[in-house]
């Protein structure tokens, strides 16, 4: 990861992956995801940012996977998404989420 020196005593991490192609804006609240394989129960997470193409957010259910598509709430809309990525950071699950259809 590239290192940016902003001064003598500041540091910044700049990460090279970073793919994204819209502006995130930080948001909170809950977020209902349901997926599709009915073995999995619906899953309640926080909501941690969006943008115009999807949303981030933290939760707790480890079987949510990579591609797998689902439905979800939370307050700034509704509808399916698609599981981008996922991650732990600072001990809880994080995933990205790609939005098929909105209402």
């Amino acid at each position: 990861m590239p290192i940016r020196r902003l001064d003598r005593t500041q540091t910044e991490f700049v990460a090279v992956d970073d793919r994204r192609r819209e502006p995130r804006v930080p948001a909170e609240g809950i977020v209902h995801l349901y997926p599709d394989d009915p073995g999995l129960r619906a899953v309640v997470g926080v909501l941690l940012d969006v943008s115009a193409g999807g949303f981030r957010a933290a939760h707790d259910c480890a079987e949510l996977k990579t591609g797998d598509e689902l439905g979800f709430v939370h307050p700034q809309g509704f509808g399916r998404a698609r599981i981008m990525w996922n991650r732990i950071v600072g001990g809880r699950l994080e995933s990205g989420f790609l939005v098929l259809t909105e209402s």
